[in-house]
């Protein structure tokens, strides 16, 4: 099931979540070289605090900041029908 929450447009982005395996994240961004490691840490982060190990995400990002990115997330996995308590 691929779920996704958020836009392409300036200041947001687009997540994209699947069933996965394994733990896999892609993130492609227009300040990936500034900002990729913070963003990977964002969503890493944001799975850990919800016990999530085994998910494919993909992250378009247009330069959101970490909030943003992190309740993207949240939103995809709640479509997702996950139960965040």
């Amino acid at each position: 099931m691929k779920t996704s929450a958020g836009s392409l447009e300036s200041s947001d982005c687009l997540i994209t979540i699947s069933d996965s395996n394994k733990l896999e994240i892609t993130i492609e961004s227009v300040v990936f070289d500034q900002f990729g490691d913070q963003i990977q840490a964002v969503i890493e982060e944001t799975l850990k605090e919800h016990n999530i190990t085994k998910l494919f995400v993909q992250c378009f990002d247009k330069g959101a900041l970490d909030y943003t990115i992190k309740s993207r997330l949240e939103t995809a996995i709640k479509r997702r029908g996950e139960n965040l308590e």
